[in-house]
């Protein structure tokens, strides 16, 4: 029997997507890609759609992405990120149809105008099944399509690849570590703020990853902060160097104003790094282990105090990391969560049989 075919709508240029695919591929799969953002990928055939530059460009290529898939002509379609390539799998005639919100396309979007959250309706009940890796994401799928069926998924940790250092790092200077975007929805500002806090107690040292629109911005800041000499900015990394940088660090900081369960904070759990996050549901969920973890998203001084308190008490930080590798280890492996995603895959296929 030949392969079954999965059409994928996403970036290319997104980890994640390059990870699902390639999880896909392992498990039988032959996997195509739909995408306006291309770039390369082993053993994946891409259909390149017109550059996108505005959120209204997303209506225009809905006859272009219909092309693309009826020319793959999958098995299977499925979308990334609702409000987006969800619409353009939305919009084309071949089913199942499989949805995945990321975050912000569900939180945010539908929230905007009375508009776009009819059209986030239209594209959620167009859907043979929606995933999100929080159950917020799974709630509003459920108030806007209630008889649509909906997963709950994780992205998931290599965690053969994401584990904690062979050896602690050295005690001075404490590292804190941010691995989200330069964006103003991460509050990158906030952490460097409670660093310079920190800072006139201690010696610190601070790495950020990730990359965006704010790095002129943040350079600026760090400069004004006197945290010039102890700052690194590495932008965006391959996963190796990622896991090189979590190794030498002490702590992990996520302070978003709105999110779905961040993929960087579940690696950051698995490389033994205690997190701090801003008090959002999709943070609780995996962040119980001590009431230090959660902190007011913009609350500078009580995230400097949360990073304080975990320089100052390393048992109270060696407990954290103990309950956290359990927790991921448990849940949160990628293998784990892309088998039950490829059985979703093949139900859905036994259903349309």
């Amino acid at each position: 029997m030949a392969e079954p075919h999965l059409a994928l709508l996403g970036d290319a240029t997104s980890p994640h997507v390059r990870r699902w695919a390639g999880e896909m591929l392992v498990r039988g799969w032959r996997v195509s890609l739909v995408t306006a953002r291309p770039a390369p990928i082993d053993g994946i055939e891409q259909r390149v759609l017109a550059p996108v530059r505005a959120s209204t460009d997303w209506l225009r290529r809905r006859g272009e992405a219909a092309r693309a898939v009826a020319a793959l002509a999958p098995d299977i379609v499925h979308a990334h990120y609702v409000t987006s390539y969800g619409f353009l799998a939305a919009a084309q005639p071949r089913r199942p149809r499989v949805l995945t919100a990321w975050g912000s396309d569900l939180l945010v979007t539908p929230r905007q105008s009375g508009l776009l959250r009819a059209l986030t309706r239209w594209t959620l009940r167009r859907a043979d099944l929606v995933t999100g890796d929080a159950d917020e994401l799974l709630a509003i799928s459920a108030a806007l399509a209630p008889r649509v069926p909906r997963e709950l998924l994780h992205w998931g940790v290599d965690l053969a690849r994401f584990r904690p250092a062979p050896q602690p790092p050295p005690r001075a200077p404490f590292t804190v570590l941010s691995l989200r975007s330069w964006e103003p929805n991460y509050r990158i500002d906030t952490i460097v703020r409670a660093v310079a806090m920190l800072a006139a107690t201690r010696p610190v040292a601070l790495h950020l990853l990730g990359g965006g629109a704010d790095e002129a911005a943040l350079r600026a800041l760090v400069a004004s902060l006197g945290l010039g000499g102890s700052t690194s900015f590495h932008g965006r990394v391959d996963d190796a160097a990622m896991v090189g940088v979590m190794q030498r660090s002490h702590v992990s900081v996520s302070v978003p104003t709105s999110d779905a369960t961040s993929v960087s904070m579940l690696e950051s759990m698995a490389c033994g790094l205690p997190v701090v996050a801003s008090d959002l549901p999709a943070n609780r969920r995996w962040l119980d282990a001590d009431p230090l973890q959660i902190v007011p998203g913009g609350d500078v001084a009580a995230l400097a105090a949360a990073l304080a308190a975990l320089a100052d008490d390393p048992a109270r930080a060696a407990r954290i990391v103990a309950a956290q590798l359990a927790r991921i280890r448990g849940e949160g492996s990628r293998a784990l969560q892309m088998d039950r995603m490829d059985r979703l895959y093949r139900g859905l296929l036994e259903q349309r049989r």
